[in-house]
């Protein structure tokens, strides 16, 4: 499937999809990855 829109990269999310963000601008940088269900399962500091 060619995912180049926002609605086809929504339509692209799985279960077998882990959404990964990170936060770099404070001096503290998290990490944070949910599955496609939106369960979180973690959120660190780094």
């Amino acid at each position: 499937m060619n995912c180049n829109t926002q609605n086809a990269k929504s339509v692209c999310i799985t279960e077998k999809t882990l959404i990964v963000g990170i936060d770099v601008e404070s001096e503290t940088h998290y990490a944070r990855a949910f599955d496609w269900s939106n369960y979180e399962y973690t959120r660190k500091p780094l």
